[in-house]
Order: structure tokens, then C-alpha cells, then sequence
């Protein structure tokens, strides 16, 4: 299967290809190489992504509606997994513009595409902020989401309803799968593991908000991807929901959202003494009162997941975090 896929340079996105390619399918790789991080390390990535002839990359900002109408005629893609996004709760306070160009204008292209080329599968990747305020636990897909927190959580759960519209309008099947506090090797530098990783490393002391009273659901990336993969043959029929779990499938679209998570909260002082664990050293805390933006808990009912492709999460964090350790102390070069 031709699959087109944005932020393909990102963390998840490098990931997912390398996947998608060695389950041989030919993978058109799209990526703007913003500067929103180290971009060496994007194009790390997709160097070890261009060692495939099935890797084919092209590096386009998608705000760019004419170039990528260009790839998507001249690629002819079957299917769209849609991960570039401005991603960040807290980048969102300082430059929420970003977000509305990236997020918003951007997915608006990539549906333009989907409907253009009559894809058999559209693929939007959301998030677990999107649940923002709501305190009822494990997040089930058939709750409202009507109450996020940052510009950020907005900007994914807006197009999560645009894709509904064009679901409904052109009969695209799409899946929106939202994921949990993803980790793992080649992560981004903004995320708490890298930071908190680096840090220890250097013998500095880490930022721990909230004073460690915080609970997120750690989603290993390679689950994160085999969840996607999974889903990615299993496009939404509209009327035919599935019986084993309460399902978010659309009443008048072949549309539906997928939680992909592990299940299992972890306090964050419990993730802490996994990484000092991994590295053999103790870290050093810098306790700080819980950010805006930010919420105390996340927690994910993978439940339907379970019942459209028969896998759930399962890496332990643990074993999680010694991977990306691992893979730190290789790319940058630490005894």
C-alpha cells in the first residue's frame, strides 16, 4: 500500500515508517524540518528512513496547499496517517499561533488531499488532551471532550470535527486515535523523559511540577505504532460499530476515535526512580507548582482498541525507559 505520511521526521512519525516499511508497504515520508527542536535530529531520522527504496521523502510545509497537491497526484497515496502537528502544552502559551497554522491549516490541506485522492483510509493523529477538564476516569472515547485546557488540546480536538465533516461529506473513512504520553528512543528534546534524562546526566537538578503529585498513562512508542499499524487495515464502515466495547463510531459517517494508551497510570516520582534506575544515578529535584495547561491525571480505556484489533500496550515502563536511555547515552555519545 502507498502511504503518505506527515511528520514523518518527527518522533512517532520515524517510527511509524520504519514500521509501515518493513511490513513492505512504500511510504511517501512529508515533513517541514521546522525548527521547533534540534532539526539534526529529524534529519537523523529520516536519513535512517532513506536507506529503504521504499522510503520516498519529501520536505514541504503542509500550510503549502499547491506543493502537496503536486506529491499527493504525482505519489497517488491510498492511504494519509496525519501526524505532523505543532505539538507542546506549554510551546502553546508562548506562541499559540503556531498551532493554528500548523494544526488547523495544515490538516485542513491534508483532508483536501484525502478527498481529492479518494483514499481509502484517513488517519489523524489526536491526543489525550483533548479530554482536558474532565475528571471521570479511565478517558472513555464516547465521553465528551468539550472542555480543553490549552490552544493545543483545542486546536487537535478542532480537527477531530473537521475530519467528521469530511468523513460525512465524502465518505472518507477516518480514524482519529489519540495517544498517551508517548516515549521512547529518538524521542523529542521537549519531553519530560529527555529532559529529565539529559539533566542527570549532567548532573543538574530536574524541574518535577505539581511536586511530583502528577499521574500520566506512559505509552511506549512501539505499542503506540503497532496499535496505529493495526488500525491502519481496519478502516471505519459506517453502521457497522463493534459489539465488545462502547464505540465511538459515528452515526452518519464511517468516522470514529480510538484511544491508544496503556491503561496504567504511573505517578511521575515512580517514573523518576525508573530513569535514575536505567542510569545508576540519583536525580537531583527542582520542585515546582503544577503549570498552566496542565493536569493532574491521565488515564486511557484502550478498551476499544482491544476490540477492533485484538492488541493493547503492554511495555512496561521499565522496560520503556531503559530503551530510550540506552539509545541516549548511544546518540550522543555517553560512556
Amino acid at each position: 500500500m502507498r502511504i503518505l505520511v506527515t511528520g514523518s521526521a518527527g518522533f512517532i512519525g520515524f517510527h511509524l515508517s520504519r514500521r509501515l516499511i518493513a511490513d513492505g508497504h512504500e511510504i511517501v515520508g512529508v515533513d517541514g524540518m521546522t525548527a521547533y527542536y534540534d532539526v539534526a535530529l529529524k534529519r537523523a531520522r529520516h536519513e535512517i528512513l532513506k536507506r529503504h527504496n521504499g522510503f520516498h521523502e519529501e520536505i514541504l510545509m503542509l500550510e503549502d496547499l499547491a506543493t502537496l497537491q503536486d506529491i499527493s497526484g504525482r505519489h497517488n497515496p491510498e492511504a494519509i496517517v496525519h501526524l505532523a502537528a505543532q505539538a507542546g502544552v506549554r510551546y502553546s502559551l508562548e506562541n499559540p499561533r503556531a498551532y493554528v497554522d500548523s494544526n488547523l491549516v495544515g490538516t485542513f490541506n491534508v483532508m483536501e488531499i484525502a478527498r481529492s485522492r479518494e483514499v481509502g483510509h484517513f488517519l489523524l493523529a489526536s491526543t489525550s488532551s483533548v479530554y482536558g477538564a474532565n475528571e471521570r476516569m479511565p478517558f472513555v472515547e464516547t465521553e465528551p471532550a468539550d472542555h480543553p485546557l490549552t490552544l493545543y488540546a483545542a486546536t487537535k480536538k478542532a480537527t477531530e470535527a473537521m475530519a467528521h465533516s469530511y468523513s460525512h461529506l465524502w465518505r472518507i473513512p477516518t480514524t482519529v486515535f489519540r495517544f498517551f504520553s508517548v516515549y521512547g528512543p529518538w524521542g523529542r528534546p521537549d519531553m519530560a523523559l529527555f529532559k529529565f534524562v539529559e539533566a542527570i546526566l549532567q548532573g543538574k537538578a530536574i524541574d518535577v511540577y505539581n511536586n511530583g503529585v502528577m499521574e500520566r498513562d506512559f505509552t511506549y512508542v512501539d505499542d503506540l505504532v503497532e496499535g496505529i499499524s493495526r488500525l491502519l487495515v481496519r478502516p471505519p464502515q459506517a453502521g457497522a460499530p463493534v459489539t465488545a466495547a462502547p464505540d465511538s463510531l459515528s452515526p452518519v459517517a464511517p468516522w470514529r476515535v480510538v484511544n491508544i494508551g496503556r491503561g496504567e497510570p504511573v505517578n511521575l516520582m515512580d517514573f523518576i526512580a525508573e530513569i535514575e534506575s536505567a542510569l545508576g544515578l540519583e536525580a537531583e529535584f527542582n520542585f515546582m507548582p503544577m503549570q498552566p495547561g496542565d493536569v493532574r491525571r491521565t488515564f486511557a480505556d484502550a478498551s476499544l482498541l482491544h476490540a477492533l484489533t485484538g492488541y493493547g500496550p503492554s511495555t512496561s515502563v521499565a522496560t520503556g525507559v531503559r530503551a530510550f536511555c540506552d539509545w541516549y547515552k548511544e546518540y550522543h555519545g555517553v560512556a
